[in-house]
């Protein structure tokens, strides 16, 4: 299937994610209507989300270049030493930046 990308072929391509999206979305409220929510279920929905960063952020601190590298590192101690997530993420953000600008 190729829809093209000049026209509404964008337009339909965003709309089509957007319902994918919603879909996965209430689709899990859904199924989880049914689960019983106890301590087990929520050490899992913990453990899934410390996971799921992992994965997404492990192929970028071995193989990123020394931008991605120094942000990940740098938000990393930002993160530990002020415990606020948005100072790290600017901080991150910062030296991204000046790294690739040089």
């Amino acid at each position: 299937m190729s829809i093209e990308t000049v026209g509404a072929g964008p337009l339909i391509i965003i709309l089509v994610m957007a319902l994918v999206t919603l879909a996965t979305r209430w689709g899990g409220v859904w199924i989880m209507s049914f689960v019983a929510f106890n301590h087990r279920i929520k050490a899992f929905i913990q453990g899934m989300s410390g996971s799921v960063l992992v994965a997404i952020l492990a192929p970028v601190a071995l193989t990123g270049d020394k931008g991605a590298q120094l942000a990940l590192l740098t938000t990393a101690v930002v993160m530990l030493v002020f415990k606020r997530p948005l100072i790290a993420i600017t901080a991150g953000i910062v030296v991204s930046a000046m790294v690739r600008s040089f």
